[in-house]
């Protein structure tokens, strides 16, 4: 727990503020996972701090949800592609993707029990940046993720919208 919110903390994830009149904060919770190595054993635990995003309402804390996601069938061509051709094909993973997509809109959190400042349990986390159960994290990790892929050189397939082709 104290290594996610120290990466939510160098992330720059969010602000602590006093709630502004009118607005109602979302509530967050701890998710735990158990981490095995290929055999089984356990290699590590893990927890995530999420926002409950159920009970954030459009059109007030959030927009717009959509992202595109790729297709099987573009998926299959690749994999046909880079078999007939003998090609290289690199995976890669970015860790804690959803810290990284800026917010438009402007959302609070609370503070997660256990983790409140002394002395500014009253105080509330303004988001800067998404976070896992937000409605709308994933469309704002696509748009970060488009901006940057395409501003270093990469094309946009007009079909499937997660298929980029470097020219």
């Amino acid at each position: 727990m104290d290594d996610e919110m120290n990466s939510m903390y160098m992330n720059g994830v969010w602000d602590l503020v006093e709630l502004p009149h009118g607005c109602k904060p979302v509530g967050c919770k701890w998710v735990f996972k158990t981490k095995r190595d290929s055999s089984g054993k356990i290699e590590r635990y893990k927890a995530r701090l999420v926002v409950k995003g159920y009970s954030q309402r459009e059109g007030i804390d959030f927009k717009e949800t959509f992202s595109p996601v790729s297709t099987k069938d573009s998926f299959r061509v690749i994999m046909a592609i880079v078999a007939h051709f003998d090609l290289e094909l690199h995976q890669m993973d970015v860790k804690t993707a959803f810290l990284n997509g800026h917010l438009d809109e402007e959302v609070y959190m609370e503070q997660p029990t256990g983790f409140a400042e002394v002395g500014k349990e009253d105080l509330v986390y303004k988001l800067n940046k998404s976070i896992y159960g937000l409605k709308h994290a994933s469309r704002q990790w696509y748009l970060k993720f488009d901006r940057i892929i395409t501003q270093n050189g990469f094309k946009e397939n007009t079909i499937d919208r997660c298929i980029y082709l470097w020219e």
